[in-house]
């Protein structure tokens, strides 16, 4: 076989029965042969020893993102500033620690309705 089979060192070692890992370069010559060239899909999977399935799903991909390749993709979301969600934390803890220390019962550090105050059973039950 003198034709470039697209394998990695690393999967032409093994056995034939276990999964090929072929290159992007391969996997990139065949999407653009199946995309733009004459012949069927079939006929390419066939000549390259790959499952016809393959060659469909390595066409598709690049043919989707060929928006990203000109900055149409998908809206990049803005970097999140990790100082300042630290520093809320922080205060956040500050202030919860606080309030537990002011807090009238110190086990719980929440106050409880009263069994009188509780008006539906769901909050009868858990008052039991």
């Amino acid at each position: 076989m003198g034709e470039d089979s697209g394998l990695s060192d690393r999967s032409r070692s093994h056995d034939r029965a276990t999964r090929r890992n072929h290159s992007a370069a391969f996997k990139a010559k065949l999407a653009l042969e199946a995309a733009f060239g004459d012949k069927t899909i079939a006929d390419i999977a066939q000549k390259h020893n790959v499952p016809p399935n393959q060659v469909t799903e390595w066409r598709r991909q690049p043919l989707e993102r060929a928006a990203d390749a000109f900055g149409g993709g998908a809206p990049v979301e803005p970097p999140v500033d990790l100082k300042v969600l630290h520093a809320k934390i922080g205060q956040l803890t500050l202030e919860n620690d606080f309030l537990k220390a002011r807090s009238p019962r110190r086990d719980c550090g929440a106050h409880r309705v009263q069994t009188s105050e509780a008006t539906s059973p769901i909050e009868k039950n858990m008052l039991e």
